[in-house]
């Protein structure tokens, strides 16, 4: 149900993903439909239906290069790069024999056999654990909707390249497909039920700079086409028949808005050092070698976590040493000499790849896992640490292991690497024999045994999202328990500082890489606990660096003394939330 801001009007709050205030009269776009009836086939029509499997996919590549190119060259090659999921999407050999498969077998149409495997795929991926790769659910249903459209022949009802009037669109969903091909003469924003920060159409919003709101929940079928609506893509709401006194104060919000942003243009450039000269490491979280133009733009110093798995997803067969070297050696030269910190393959559990038979368990995220995965399917293994290490070549590659329990998991990573090293240098392949190793400190026995740790690697990385999760024992995924993920608990705040401690203790230094780097409101604490580095993703470096700009390094040690000694995880969050907004009051206006 919506709220009420002030009389005669309503309020849907959801997620904001592109900022910007924008107001006019909207235009719903309906849920799509497909009717997709199963028919039974004689023997004699089969080979016809496969024919057609075969036509639909070739025309889809078609529509989706096209749309590749015209995003390339409107926008640029980074967010035309996002089609590259949907292409391979297209050229999944395991998609397409599981259809085949099930058209043979059962003697039904392509249509609903085509449906039943991709929704069987899409509803997989949608349930896993990691945001990232649940968000590339949406770029299935994108691929799905678009086959499914070619092989029943159905047209858009509304044509998004050719509005007659100003509009703001309303959805279930947006497309990445329909959000790239949006005229932006004409559209002044959007807002969808469903989404989130880091899909691929909140990626081309912001691309395309254009205020929209994710997340809503109900609002395509509670609004009607035509309403006067104001969209406010800062602060994640849709504001339905705006009285003038909204109005005036979203006129003050844009205002207030502009000049902030323009003093984050200004520190793009400049160090993270505090009022007190501390310098604080920024680094940014990526997930492919086309995300390092927004390393450069945001003013990162480097990649911090840069993620492998989308490699190895959408496709049936693990990529080769040379592919991987390839991808990794193209992102340390585009960033010389900033840092590369390459996070080995954090695959298993509910992210299997589709060629191996895995039978499955019951806790999928205290089981089969990352390093775990890694050390048992060793040629998968060595073929990346050989990519890794050929690409260090560069200089600026780092490279850490993930999901990391106790002493003997690194020692048997570490003794794989040194046998990878030997074979190179067999081979005379050219590789920084001295390249850093890192250990990702993600869950409470790491953390207790970081001093054994700290004396085998070169750095630690915090994944605080799996470090509370498995500390608290909190899936925070599960709505009725998701209130028990608190990242200011005071034992994740003892493990941070603990790690930390170590990790001086041992002359190594230590990052955090999970959201709590990206928040601002935790940023302070984090410094305070003796955090030398935050890795985030790119759009949040200017807002962190402004911060850090305006604090003290006392005044953050300070409060990491009180969190420390503080029993009320919501004492602390309120303390830090005082700090940050008395140091820059501008990044938390409403």
């Amino acid at each position: 149900m919506a709220e009420r801001l002030h009389e005669g009007e309503r309020i849907f709050r959801g997620i904001p993903v592109s900022t910007g205030v924008c107001r006019g009269k909207i235009l719903i776009l309906d849920k799509p439909r497909h009717m997709v009836v199963q028919r039974q086939l004689s023997d004699a029509e089969v080979p016809g239906e496969l024919e057609r499997l075969d036509n639909t996919f070739r025309q889809t590549r078609q529509q989706v290069l096209e749309v590749q190119r015209k995003v390339t060259e409107s926008v640029g090659a980074e967010q035309g790069s996002i089609f590259d999921a949907h292409l391979l999407v297209l050229e999944d050999p395991v998609l397409i024999e599981e259809t085949v498969k099930l058209i043979r077998e059962q003697k039904i149409n392509v249509e609903h056999a085509f449906q039943t495997v991709a929704e069987r795929y899409t509803t997989a991926l949608a349930n896993v654990d990691d945001e990232y790769l649940r968000e590339r659910a949406s770029d299935m249903r994108d691929v799905t909707a678009r086959v499914l459209n070619n092989l029943i022949g159905h047209e858009e009802e509304v044509d998004l390249r050719h509005l007659k009037e100003p509009c703001i669109i309303i959805a279930h969903d947006l497309t990445p497909s329909k959000t790239a091909l949006l005229d932006r003469r004409q559209v002044l924003g959007f807002a969808t039920d469903i989404g989130s920060k880091t899909s691929h159409t909140a990626i081309m919003a912001r691309s395309l700079r254009i205020p929209a709101v994710v997340g809503l929940k109900n609002a395509s079928g509670e609004l009607k086409t035509g309403q006067f609506v104001l969209l406010d893509g800062f602060n994640g709401v849709v504001v339905i028949h705006p009285t003038d006194q909204t109005l005036f104060e979203y006129g003050q919000i844009v205002r207030r808005q502009a000049t902030l942003e323009e003093k984050l243009r200004e520190v793009v450039g400049q160090p993270a050092v505090t009022l007190d000269n501390h310098r604080v490491c920024l680094s940014a979280n990526v997930e492919q070698v086309g995300d390092t133009d927004a390393v450069k733009a945001a003013g990162a110093e480097g990649i911090g976590l840069f993620r492998t798995e989308y490699l190895f997803i959408n496709r049936d067969a693990p990529p080769g040493e040379e592919e991987q070297f390839q991808a990794y050696r193209q992102a340390a030269v585009a960033l010389k000499p900033q840092p590369v910190v390459i996070r080995t393959l954090d695959l298993g559990g509910d992210k299997l790849l589709s060629s191996l038979a895995v039978p499955t368990e019951m806790n999928p995220f205290l089981g089969w896992r990352a390093i775990r995965f890694c050390l048992e399917q060793v040629d998968i293994f060595r073929a990346q640490l050989r990519a890794i290490l050929r690409a260090s070549a560069e200089g600026n590659v780092k490279m850490m292991y993930p999901m990391i329990s106790g002493l003997d998991e690194l020692n048997q990573a570490n003794a794989l690497l040194a046998k990878c090293k030997d074979e190179l240098r067999a081979g005379n392949v050219p590789f920084n024999d001295r390249m850093e190793v890192g250990a990702m400190i993600e869950t409470p026995s790491a953390a207790l045994v970081a001093d054994s740790l700290a004396r085998r690697v070169q750095f630690f990385s915090l994944g605080t999202n799996d470090l509370i999760q498995y500390t608290l024992a909190v899936d925070r995924m599960n709505e009725k328990i998701a209130h028990l993920y608190e990242p200011t608990h005071p034992a994740i705040l003892r493990l941070i500082k603990h790690t930390a401690d170590t990790a001086h203790a041992n002359k190594i230094w230590v990052s955090v890489c999970g959201e709590m780097a990206g928040d601002p409101v935790m940023v302070p604490l984090l410094i305070g606990l003796g955090v030398d580095e935050l890795s985030a993703t790119p759009s949040l470096i200017a807002q962190i660096k402004y911060l850090i700009r305006r604090l003290k390094i006392t005044e953050a040690r300070e409060l990491a003394a009180f969190a420390l000694e503080c029993e009320s995880p919501s004492e602390i969050a309120a303390r830090c939330q005082q700090l940050v907004q008395r140091a820059a009051p501008g990044l938390f206006e409403k």
